[in-house]
């Protein structure tokens, strides 16, 4: 099978038609190239036809989350994406030749760390990537009721979303918070791409509208939503589709959240990906009615073991050795030596100590941006603990004080 190569927007055409065949779309492919696009020239890859030259058989691509938050700190991360194989030539090692390429680029820039939403979760974890963030979308109807929070020393703006006017606090808000895995768009043109009115975005609903919430003037968080009128047997029933929030104080997530359930004509508020600690969780009055629906959301892979260990702090103290297996990229494998004080930089080394966990290069994905727990994993039988007591000390140091989640799927 032939390599990979690097394709320019001059080939948008013929990567928008094979993801329309990986991915079918009622909307015509010459219509879609006047989409704005997010594709990273630079780092967009195919596989072409070796007896077509010139067809595109399969491609991928990478976004560059270069400040990404994970435990304690921010790093360079690779947000791996469209990737897309046509049918016709499936089950011929183009995705393994794809994932091989994808890890050798990260090792070339730096990037320990690859993430993922995956369109089918079975996928991706025969290459490494462990589920490393769980995600709740709710179902609020109008009026639900939340607990009082004090927001007098803020206010309230509500506007049609306007990218010249807006684009910029969407960025520095959604920027600054700090949460495991809360990647966001790295360029301006995925900004533009991911706030824009086309039908993948938009669907049925009204065009983005956007609620700003200010302290003395100053823009300190947002929500971006979309309605859809209706009409009921009983009267109105509109839905509130929320897209998106940034609202790092409890005042400001209270003030969101209560003009979201609060629009009239309208009997039910559709939530985005929510952290499984979200503060609306606990602010609800009665979470029951909200009809909660849980499912993965972040990927992990450790593409250099590493570097990817001694990029994040731990929680609390460790001195534990790994026995790391890792079948894709066996540079990985072996024992490593993760020595550190709580919040400190760590100690991340090559040992010959005896080992006292054994997992694969997959669970050390999930359980690196703090979400899962490897005494969970160990319960699933995914872990082996060796010495007594190493279990407990690494998953109570490898946790975070905040639940990883991703708010758009990339």
């Amino acid at each position: 099978m032939t390599d990979v190569v690097p394709l320019g927007p001059d080939r948008l055409r013929d990567i928008i038609d094979v993801d329309t065949w990986g991915f079918p779309s009622a909307i015509p492919v010459d219509e879609q190239l006047d989409w704005p696009s997010p594709l990273p020239w630079g780092r967009t890859y195919g596989i072409e036809d070796p007896s077509q030259p010139g067809r595109l058989a399969a491609f991928h691509a990478s976004y560059a989350f270069a400040n990404t938050p994970v435990p304690g700190a921010r790093l360079p991360i690779a947000g791996l994406t469209w990737v897309c194989v046509h049918p016709q030539y499936r089950r011929q090692g183009m995705l393994r030749t794809m994932m091989d390429a994808h890890f050798a680029h990260c090792l070339d820039r730096g990037e320990a760390v690859s993430m993922l939403y995956a369109a089918e979760p079975i996928i991706y974890g025969r290459f490494g990537y462990g589920l490393g963030a769980r995600q709740v979308q709710l179902t609020l109807p109008r009026g639900a009721a939340l607990r009082p929070v004090d927001t007098a020393d803020v206010t309230v703006r509500i506007e049609h979303f306007d990218f010249e006017a807006h684009g910029a606090l969407v960025a520095r808000l959604h920027g600054a918070v700090e949460r495991p895995g809360w990647v966001t768009r790295p360029t301006d043109a995925h900004q533009r791409s991911f706030l824009s009115e086309v039908p993948m975005r938009k669907g049925d609903f009204e065009t983005l509208r956007i609620l700003v919430v200010e302290r003395d003037g100053d823009a300190v968080g947002y929500a971006l939503f979309r309605r859809k009128f209706a009409w009921g047997v009983g009267g109105p029933a509109g839905i509130v589709r929320v897209v998106e929030v940034a609202a790092e104080e409890p005042a400001i997530a209270h003030v969101v959240w209560s003009r979201m359930v609060d629009f009239d004509l309208t009997t039910e508020i559709l939530t985005p990906h929510l952290a499984v600690d979200d503060p609306l969780f606990s602010m609800l009055v009665d979470y029951r009615a909200t009809k909660p629906v849980a499912q993965d959301n972040l990927w992990v892979r450790l593409v250099d073991v590493g570097a990817a260990l001694a990029g994040r702090r731990y929680r609390s103290d460790v001195d534990v050795v790994f026995e790391v297996t890792d079948e894709v990229i066996p540079a990985n494998a072996g024992r490593w030596l993760v020595r550190a004080m709580e919040d400190q930089e760590p100690e991340v080394t090559r040992t010959d100590r005896l080992a006292d966990i054994e997992l694969d290069v997959r669970e050390l994905g999930a359980v690196y941006l703090g979400g899962i727990s490897l005494v969970e994993l160990a319960a699933a039988g995914l872990v082996t603990e060796l010495t007594d007591g190493a279990l407990v000390q690494a998953s109570l140091a490898f946790g975070s004080h905040r639940a990883p989640v991703a708010s758009w799927v990339f």
